[in-house]
């Protein structure tokens, strides 16, 4: 039911609401004299093709956020479908006992720029403008470099990993 458009939602109504949007699952990255990070994040877009740039959402007080800002550059990896492990790794589910998000993961890229995780879609970003809205920096880049693997989208649903499955395929995967 929509309310008067002066009032704001519930936030749990919110929240469970945007639980059911389906978000490709993308892990920024940026390296530069802040340092190297990475970080498991849902809300990224395209924003203009003249010029190439997209939008990330990135927590206001997170290390990523001031890193990104003081390196002035970041990549956007959309993980492939087998990427699970990956997005949970920046995510920090294993910092307990994972110094390094990066060890053991591939990567490429000189030092110094925002990495490329191996088998992801990664735009390789400049920082263009950066803007605060709640909690989250907003920040636009424009973009410099595109690899595209090809590879299916891992997504997210539900607080739960997803593979996307093109309209009609289910009928002739019954088929068969």
């Amino acid at each position: 039911m929509l309310k008067d458009p002066r009032t704001l939602v519930d936030r749990d109504r919110f929240i469970n609401a945007m639980r059911r949007v389906v978000a490709s699952v993308t892990v920024v990255t940026t390296d530069g004299p802040a340092g190297r990070f990475g970080a498991t994040v849902s809300a990224f877009s395209s924003v203009s093709a003249d010029p190439p740039s997209v939008l990330i959402c990135l927590n206001a007080a997170s290390r990523i956020a001031r890193a990104v800002q003081q390196n002035g550059r970041f990549c956007v990896n959309v993980l492939p479908e087998t990427g699970p492990e990956i997005a949970d790794r920046f995510a920090g589910r294993d910092d307990d006992w994972i110094a390094d998000r990066f060890s053991g993961v591939n990567t490429f890229g000189l030092p110094g720029t925002a990495p490329l995780i191996d088998g992801a879609t990664g735009f390789s970003c400049e920082l263009q403008q950066c803007m605060t809205s709640g909690s989250h920096l907003i920040l636009i880049g424009n973009v410099h470099g595109v690899l595209d693997a090809g590879a299916r989208p891992l997504a997210w649903r539900e607080g739960g990993y997803h593979r996307v499955i093109p309209a009609g395929a289910d009928a002739q995967l019954a088929a068969e």
